[in-house]
């Protein structure tokens, strides 16, 4: 079946060679221009590049959910919505609510760790297809993929859009705390006793209100509590201390070779932002060079 429908595609094409050679140059050339001006725009206005990336992934995929009537995708994405617009707003008041900060990172760090956990059991279940072992149990090869596909793509689609909002709030926090300046010096000084992430007391007495938990110092000496500066590196996306930005050594803070792979794992979502937010725009754009240039 496949080699009848290849032939029939030669034969409607052929003739065209010259025109598809112009649609493939006209394709490369519009992904490097592409690259370079989005490359340009990052480094000279982050915040604005990231703020229209952010939108991006967050309606891009809501257009194409609505086109194709994939209705569960789209009662998620209302859900993670409603859950992220309540944290989003509650990161971005002043004043700051103590008990914000950890809000913030919990909930985000819980749509972290199951992006993870579902994007594993997507991966085992495309290779538990590929390799035919679905057949052990009876399930159809198509069901089987594109159940594997359907969870590799819910898993980094919101491990890709919880990244780039919690960065987002992380940014909001610190600076309504005082001890972090994306671009200058911080308004606060910071003192041994108090975590620059949450701006709560590091170590309490028993009678003392505060949080309890253990502390980790980063190779500046600058102490917080461990919860936090973990929420500050992997959800939040920093790899600089809150305050002095010096940058973080990520292989020391997760010495453990079971958490490795979580860094590895941000890595590829920081990777992903670009295929999900800006390739459906250029692909678009290209379509519209084709059409009107008058070519199929």
């Amino acid at each position: 079946r496949c080699r009848v429908e290849h032939v029939r595609m030669h034969a409607k094409h052929r003739g065209h060679e010259a025109m598809h050679a112009e649609m493939v140059l006209i394709l490369i050339a519009t992904l490097v221009v592409a690259q370079l001006l989005l490359v340009q725009w990052k480094q000279r206005h982050p915040r604005s590049y990231n703020m229209v990336t952010l939108f991006q992934m967050w309606v891009v995929p809501l257009y194409f959910t609505i086109k194709l009537n994939w209705w569960r995708f789209l009662v998620i994405w209302v859900l993670f919505s409603a859950v992220t617009a309540f944290v989003t707003f509650r990161a971005t008041r002043k004043p700051l609510v103590q008990t914000t900060p950890r809000l913030v990172y919990k909930w985000f760090l819980l749509i972290y760790k199951i992006s993870y956990a579902t994007g594993i059991v997507g991966y085992m279940a495309v290779m538990f297809t590929l390799f035919g072992l679905n057949l052990l149990f009876r399930i159809k090869p198509e069901d089987a993929m594109d159940f594997g596909i359907s969870l590799l793509f819910y898993g980094l689609y919101y491990g890709v859009l919880e990244r780039d909002f919690a960065e987002m709030c992380a940014d909001y926090m610190a600076s309504t705390i005082g001890f972090y300046s994306a671009s200058g010096m911080p308004t606060k000084h910071l003192s041994d006793s108090v975590c620059a992430v949450c701006g709560q007391q590091i170590f309490v007495d028993v009678n003392e209100e505060g949080i309890i938990e253990n502390t980790y110092r980063l190779s500046c000496n600058h102490v917080f509590h461990e919860f936090c500066i973990r929420g500050w590196c992997i959800v939040g996306k920093k790899q600089t201390c809150p305050y002095c930005k010096e940058k973080v050594d990520l292989k020391r803070m997760f010495s453990n070779p079971w958490e490795r792979p979580h860094v590895m794992y941000g890595q590829l979502l920081d990777w992903l932002r670009y295929l999900v937010a800006w390739q459906p725009v250029i692909i678009g754009l290209v379509q519209g060079i084709n059409y009107i240039l008058g070519l199929e």
